[in-house]
């Protein structure tokens, strides 16, 4: 059954305006005895809990909302319509509601990043010589430096902790836990380890990129095969790498020799994060068939959807921890990839707990895909790599990518083929209905992209127009499933309970994937898999942050910049996680995701506080976790839907 239908009843009969015990639209369903107005919801707050403001509450206001507070900033409608009445004669005034990016935010770096930093060479140990010389601008004297730092965060290190050694030494916030009596960095050599993390940008390999001296001998023969019409296939000559700088060698745009990608045995490049040990076999020297790909099942499983900002590594590692089966990386643009940026290649970072992992790629023209595909083939490990023709946001799709490459169907065809000719992993694809709201695309892309070689399919129930506003369209979605077959279809939309999930899995989809529904809750996964609604304690909440912060400082750093980069996407987090009601305070179950909460008071003053849809309660939860903010600290949500209290 679609999840709309399951909507019908309670969006029916009042739409918020009747008497005090109909629930209003779009509000999650409160006990009333836990609702409070947004006056005495903050009083309490800055009271620290010391008391409980008053619970009496007008019933003409049962919901707890401010009646000063403009109707389309209050609840967030889903079919578009004002929510006060207008005067007679006059046009009602709709304020424009808050969606896409909030491109207003600062984005200077902060200046205390730079003010008295240490000297890389004197961080890493090797004082006998830096690695700028005399140009260097970076303080070398440990002593002034240690004067104007600020004070440690905590008497633990988590990476000391961990690997037994922290590689920030004197500049990390936690300085105290491995600093000797004489400032030098202890060692734990018995818990020594190198870091886990794999799919790191090797230095040589970012160099020849930045130099376009890399060759992309697969790629380009594809991409021949798809000018002329062919759909590509293996050949002899594609087997065998040329040598770099060889007579007749392709060039790119530089005239200089450029480094064949090797194939697998053919001696790997020093970026390539597989280790491979044991007896030469067939697979490592000749080049598999696109028949002989592995397969990819998962049929069944959680997958967790790949979340621009917020599906970090860390918040990657909480959501296996519950029970995610498939994680994918966060949108990776190929142009930046090809180009070796490291704030790029850092979204292609795995975990070892990721046992089923995938990276998602956006792009709009088949020569930068397909090179791009190639050179992720040979250097870092994945199952499977994602093409993103879902995302709506108007700097992509205007390009011609996201959303936009299913009304180019030439474009869409030759990206599919040739990055499937040029990767030995399977390629899946998430789309959306249509660009259009009312004209969907799908059920005539599904067939085609069986045809091109696509492993696996997710289909978000929304157009690139709809966003995020209305209900996911789960009978559509059922419809795609039959044009889709044999090819497994996922999927994706208003899944927030387990049983979204079940009535998802009776539309015939292969799998679920979760996107906004982990990032209010990460226990989802657990809730689906053990078909119960968990009521959550505010001890466990603040539990699963504090072990986001520790992943956060492994993965981010634990000096000022990692600490504080750790600390934003905390922040970001949290501007999802305020919209999670705890079930034991709820009337109806579940919660739908398309509901927010009203102001109400929970059952102890961490719980109210996580409540909070102010960023600065979510700072001074960061605050519990991480220290004092630095004076200049400054936090807007990317999400302008996520600032609108």
């Amino acid at each position: 059954m679609a999840e709309g239908a399951a909507e019908a009843p309670a969006e029916s009969g009042g739409g918020g305006a009747s008497g005090a015990g109909a629930p209003e639209r779009g509000v999650a369903p409160i006990k009333p005895q836990y609702l409070t107005t947004k006056e005495q919801f903050h009083e309490f707050l800055e009271a620290k809990g010391q008391e409980k403001p008053s619970q009496e509450i007008e019933a003409g206001d049962r919901s707890g909302n401010d009646l000063a507070e403009p109707e389309a900033k209050r609840i967030r409608l889903e079919d578009g319509q004002p929510g006060e009445a207008a005067e007679p004669g006059e046009w009602p005034q709709v304020q424009k509601r808050a969606r896409g990016q909030n491109k207003g935010r600062p984005h200077m770096k902060p200046t205390h990043y730079d003010k008295n930093r240490l000297c890389p060479s004197l961080v890493q140990e090797s004082a006998a010589k830096c690695f700028f010389g005399d140009r260097c601008r970076f303080l070398h004297d440990v002593g002034l430096y240690l004067e104007t730092k600020p004070s440690d965060l905590g008497p633990r290190c988590v990476l000391f902790e961990t690997f037994g050694r922290c590689p920030y030494g004197v500049t990390c916030r936690f300085a105290g836990a491995h600093l000797g009596p004489e400032g030098q960095n202890l060692v734990q050599e018995e818990r020594v380890q190198a870091p886990l993390v794999r799919n790191g940008l090797d230095k040589a390999l970012q160099q020849q990129l930045r130099k376009r001296k890399v060759r992309f001998e697969r790629a380009e023969q594809a991409l021949r095969q798809l000018s002329k019409g062919h759909v590509p296939g293996p050949s002899p000559e594609a087997a065998v790498p040329e040598v770099s700088g060889a007579k007749g060698a392709p060039l790119q745009d530089s005239g200089d020799a450029q480094q064949a990608l090797p194939e697998p045995g053919a001696g790997a490049l020093a970026s390539s994060s597989v280790r491979t040990c044991g007896p030469l076999t067939d697979e490592d020297v000749v080049r598999l068939r696109p028949c002989e790909k592995r397969r990819l099942d998962i049929s069944g499983k959680l997958y967790l959807a790949p979340l621009t900002t917020c599906g970090n590594l860390p918040f990657r590692r909480i959501c296996k921890r519950f029970g995610a089966d498939v994680t994918c990386g966060e949108m990776a643009v190929c142009t930046n990839l090809l180009q070796g940026q490291t704030s790029e290649w850092a979204l292609l970072r795995r975990h070892p707990c990721e046992d089923v992992f995938g990276v998602q790629l956006e792009g709009a023209f088949p020569d930068t895909m397909t090179k791009c595909a190639e050179l992720l083939n040979r250097t870092i490990e994945v199952d499977f790599v994602d093409i993103n023709v879902g995302c709506p946001i108007d700097l992509v799709y205007k390009k011609g990518g996201g959303c936009a490459l299913m009304n180019r169907a030439a474009k869409f065809q030759q990206i599919v083929r040739g990055m499937n000719q040029v990767l030995d992993v399977p390629l899946t694809v998430k789309i959306r209905t249509g660009v259009q709201e009312r004209v969907n695309l799908a059920h005539r892309l599904l067939p085609e992209l069986r045809d091109w070689g696509a492993a696996l399919v997710t289909l978000h129930g929304r157009s690139r127009e709809q966003r995020y506003t209305k209900l996911a369209d789960w009978e559509y979605i059922a419809q795609c499933v039959t044009a889709a077959s044999p090819m497994p279809l996922f999927g994706n939309g208003d899944i927030l309970s387990y049983e979204d999930a079940n009535r998802a899995m009776q539309t015939g989809v292969a799998g679920v994937m979760v996107a906004r529904g982990a990032l209010l809750k990460p226990w989802l996964f657990t809730e689906i898999k053990e078909q119960r609604h968990w009521d959550i304690s505010s001890s466990e909440r603040l539990a699963i942050l504090q072990d986001f912060t520790h992943y956060g400082l492994e993965h981010w750093g634990s000096d000022t910049q990692g600490v504080e980069k750790t600390r934003r996407f905390l922040l970001e987090w949290l501007s999802f996680l305020c919209r999670y009601v705890p079930v034991g305070l709820l009337e109806r179950l579940p919660q739908r995701i398309n509901e927010r909460p009203p102001y109400y008071v929970g059952r102890d003053y961490l719980e109210t506080l996580m409540a909070s849809q102010r960023a600065a309660d979510w700072i001074r939860i960061s605050e519990m976790l991480l220290g004092p903010v630095p004076p200049d600290f400054v936090f807007l949500p990317k999400h302008k839907a996520n600032a609108y209290k």
